[in-house]
């Protein structure tokens, strides 16, 4: 009998229901068939830099544990050495192909013979796109609802960006609890990164309003009494006696200087509809917010997606 054995084994078990599933077959012209049930689970490292996004090769290595190639040999059968049930069905991965090669070993007592075949992986993405990514999306969407709510309503705004960034925060380290660890950075990583500065970036957003509103208002107050100082110390208009006629006395009227109206550039007018500069960052902010958000889902679907297979692997 070979000394077969699978080299990337964890554990694994024989069949003996009813029967112990193993069987013989010896033919005419000197072949001999063994074929016996088994059930492996076997170690397959994996590069997660695409992750969910990702392809994986697995792969299962047999080979001799004591017999070297002077005396045991091991052959890919020839035409379809490997058969895989039609309809294979994974919960979060698809088969799409696998390949049969050789994987003989050299050591200090000799070469050994090894049969390798490698099976494709392609990951499921529609768990992960419904999982993980619309819901990001929806809270990012939501944070920016605060743009549009008025600059008074300081709890509401509050509460809706506290909110949306502990639940963003719990959903990145739920993700990251279901996979090992790992020292680089995943496709995952890098759009819960980004949505998560997205939300903490719209509740950054509402505290420049909320200053910029406390300075409107504190430059308003500083116009009034100013303008309550002018007001009372030119109450009474300055009088000046005429030089010819001592009698004769005339108000001074104040010159006017006409200063030619400076054109002003589209952006700039329509941001002049807007008298206060918290209002202004507001318009701002919900024109850029999703114009970035869109430009980043762009540059990432267009990276990840349309990687080349030699990238991946």
């Amino acid at each position: 009998m070979p000394d077969l054995f699978f080299s990337n084994e964890k554990e694994g078990h024989f069949h003996n229901i009813i029967m112990p599933n193993v069987y013989i077959r010896i033919f005419p012209y000197g072949s001999v068939l063994y074929s016996i049930r088994i059930s492996l689970t076997l170690s397959c490292p994996m590069n997660l830099k695409l992750y969910p996004l990702d392809r994986q090769v697995c792969s299962l290595k047999m080979a001799s544990y004591g017999w070297t190639t002077d005396d045991l040999v091991f052959l890919w059968k020839d035409g379809d050495p490997v058969q895989v049930v039609k309809n294979l069905h994974l919960p979060r991965f698809t088969l799409e192909k696998f390949l049969t090669d050789y994987c003989n070993s050299k050591t200090n007592t000799g070469e050994y013979s090894c049969l390798k075949v490698d099976l494709m992986f392609k990951r499921e993405f529609s768990y992960y796109l419904i999982q993980i990514y619309i819901p990001c999306c929806m809270l990012v969407i939501v944070s920016w609802v605060s743009f549009w709510l008025d600059q008074g309503a300081v709890p509401a705004r509050v509460s809706l960006g506290v909110t949306t960034l502990l639940t963003m925060a719990t959903q990145t380290s739920g993700i990251n609890a279901s996979l090992p660890p790992v020292s680089y950075t995943k496709a995952i990583d890098v759009w819960t990164g980004v949505c998560l500065t997205f939300v903490f970036g719209a509740l950054l957003e509402f505290a420049l309003v909320n200053y910029a509103s406390r300075s409107d208002m504190h430059r308003e107050n500083m116009k009034k009494q100013r303008r309550q100082q002018y007001e009372s110390e030119h109450a009474l208009e300055p009088l000046v006696r005429h030089p010819g006629d001592p009698m004769a006395i005339e108000k001074l009227r104040p010159c006017e200087i006409h200063v030619p109206p400076q054109r002003d550039n589209c952006c700039r007018s329509w941001l002049s509809k807007f008298p206060t500069r918290s209002k202004r960052i507001d318009v701002i902010s919900r024109i850029t917010f999703p114009l970035v958000f869109a430009m980043f889902n762009l540059v990432y679907w267009s990276t990840y997606l349309f990687r080349d297979e030699g990238e991946e692997t």
